[in-house]
């Protein structure tokens, strides 16, 4: 293929763009289309079935029914799953929102488990309250959305990637760069905001089976909002708190014991005994799973074949046929069945996910990050352990947000691209072409994600780290050696581009925080304590003027909802935290640079 003049791109124009059409940036889409905005959704693959939704969902994890559970139960929760490094305030609008927003989600179409007396069947795993609600027919739950977002005639398109938030002389979000991966066609869109909603870094770590692709987070997610956020001068947070997560071993997908604690399934190690007492995903028990693992009580087990037939059965329709329909084949092809065979246990790779765990942009309650009329949600967005509810949560109130600042701007039109940013996107797109014959993609990101694993997993060292972030500035000259023929070559070393960013930020957020923290998601053996009285703080990151990666550190905000072992001056909530404004302005603390 030939390489596109920069200066003749198809110009598109909006005034929110929404870069990403999975599940925050489906309902973002929503929202400000039936707030009667001109909102285009950009999408690099089909909107019909893309992101973390594509395979569907068995239930969501954090469903805060009235009458089940209260918000501050909710926040309560995720304060100790966090080690009480959290912004509360944009927790709780997660545990507020939420209902309406199933309410929401059921008048499109989507269903939600209710029991004989038409309440909905919650199931209790968290350690206080009763949050998971499954989804009966959640393997068809992006084709409601999508079925509503045609209804709604809400503009996107399908195969065009972003790969930079172009930004004006104020710092101002202004639009996005990027390329049509079916025919190459350089694209620019010109926008009065822009809302990130690109999902988790998945591609981070290698899974063990080696499979580029086999990972437990949607592959097609390679940080992209990460790094575009970051290059946009965007603070980003929590970055040094990996996901790793309980997977079926050799298989990508999760082992779901949260899903099956409720039917009586819970882990095992391999003399039959339990050694966690909470199914709920945290740091504390990966670190617990990686013990155990490591420990002569190895491997360990799902254990489900103490439970009556009719029971597996129903676990089998809810696991075989939403999220992963290939694990029924995976099992049947192995010879097991729950009946008479525990299912083995193994841990994930590293990835970056606030959605499971707490990287990810920067944002106050309200979807907003650090620069003007640039938003941010799903499981890109730092709001600790967001999960699905939470990300449409976000992608409604980022699209409120998008929609108040541009209301805000006055009634000038979207900036005309800056020239020099264009042209900074359209060497990183097609410098492949110029190289048709270099390096192929995925041996250098085979390379870069084996690195990630040798020396950035956790347990983490100050020497190992090291030898990473060396290896990731080194292999910066790689990355420009890449060899591409089509447009689909094309996007995959935009990516890997994305991965080498966020490995780089992963490294050097972790070196910063010199104390181990969220159990297994940041632990350094070389300091094996948790440390409150210099490290009770938020460890930030931001692109310096030099165009060098700065970190710092910003304090927690005082808790809404009180919390033993966290002593802060409670807030008092408000009544509609959706409408609070200057709040988290008031309380904005101030930056440590160390």
């Amino acid at each position: 293929m030939q390489i596109p003049d920069p200066r003749t791109p198809l110009r598109m124009e909006c005034d929110v763009l929404v870069i990403g059409g999975g599940t925050a940036g489906t309902m973002a889409g929503l929202t400000a289309a039936e707030a009667g905005a001109d909102v285009l959704v950009l999408e690099k693959a089909h909107i019909r079935h893309s992101g973390a939704l594509a395979m569907g969902m068995d239930g969501v994890n954090n469903a805060v029914i009235p009458g089940k559970a209260t918000p501050e139960q909710y926040v309560t929760e995720i304060t100790h799953a966090n080690d009480g490094i959290i912004n509360q305030r944009a927790v709780y609008q997660t545990a507020l929102l939420g209902f309406p927003m199933i309410k929401r989600l059921e008048s499109y179409g989507v269903k939600f488990e209710k029991d004989e007396h038409g309440e909905y069947a919650v199931r209790r795993v968290h350690r206080v309250g009763s949050y998971v609600l499954p989804m009966p027919e959640g393997k068809d739950v992006k084709k409601v959305l999508y079925r509503r977002l045609r209804m709604k005639k809400v503009r996107h398109t399908n195969r065009v990637m972003a790969v930079r938030v172009l930004t004006g002389p104020d710092g101002r979000a202004t639009g996005a760069v990027g390329f049509d991966t079916r025919t190459g066609e350089f694209v620019t869109i010109s926008a009065r905001a822009v809302i990130l909603s690109t999902g988790a870094c998945g591609r981070l770590g290698l899974p063990a089976s080696g499979y580029l692709y086999g990972t437990y987070e949607n592959p097609t997610n390679a940080g992209d909002g990460y790094a575009m956020a970051y290059h946009a001068g965007a603070e980003l947070s929590g970055i040094e708190c990996f996901q790793v997560n309980p997977l079926i071993k050799d298989y990508n997908g999760p082992a779901c014991a949260y899903v099956t604690g409720p039917f009586g399934g819970y882990t095992v190690n391999a003399e039959g005994n339990r050694f966690v007492d909470c199914d709920y995903w945290s740091g504390q028990m990966m670190a617990e799973v990686a013990r155990e693992l490591a420990s002569a009580r190895g491997p360990i087990y799902l254990k489900l074949s103490h439970l009556p037939d009719s029971t597996i059965s129903e676990i089998e329709k809810i696991l075989h046929g939403t999220e992963r329909p290939s694990r029924g084949t995976f099992h049947e092809n192995r010879g097991n069945d729950y009946r008479h065979d525990d299912v083995e246990m193994h841990i994930s790779e590293v990835g970056l996910c606030s959605g499971h765990s707490s990287s990810g942009v920067w944002v106050d309650h309200t979807a907003s990050t650090t620069v003007p009329g640039l938003f941010a949600a799903g499981d890109m967005a730092c709001v600790p352990h967001n999960y699905m509810v939470g990300a449409f949560v976000y992608g409604d109130l980022a699209a409120k947000s998008a929609l108040k600042f541009v209301a805000g701007a006055g009634s000038d039109g979207a900036a005309e691209p800056a020239q020099d940013q264009v042209d900074e996107a359209h060497e990183l797109i097609y410098r492949p072409l110029a190289n048709p014959d270099g390096p192929p993609q995925t041996q250098v990101e085979y390379k870069l994600r084996r690195y990630v694993n040798d020396y950035l997993a956790p347990p983490k060292t100050a020497r190992k780290m090291e030898i990473a972030l060396d290896t990731f500035q080194r292999m910066e000259a790689e990355l420009a050696s890449m060899g591409a023929k089509t447009p689909h070559d094309l996007m995959r070393c935009v990516e890997v581009s994305f991965i080498r960013d966020c490995a780089e930020m992963a490294a050097r957020a972790s070196l910063f925080r010199t104390e181990s923290r969220w159990g297994l998601y940041h632990q350094r053996v070389d300091f094996p304590e948790r440390n409150d009285a210099e490290w009770f703080c938020h460890v930030n990151l931001a692109k310096g003027p030099a165009g060098a990666m700065e970190l710092f550190t910003r304090p927690v905000l005082p808790y809404m909802v009180p919390v033993e072992g966290f002593e802060f001056v409670a807030l008092e909530p408000s009544p509609d935290d959706e409408a609070v404004e200057g709040a988290v302005g008031a309380l904005e603390p101030s930056l440590s640079r160390r």
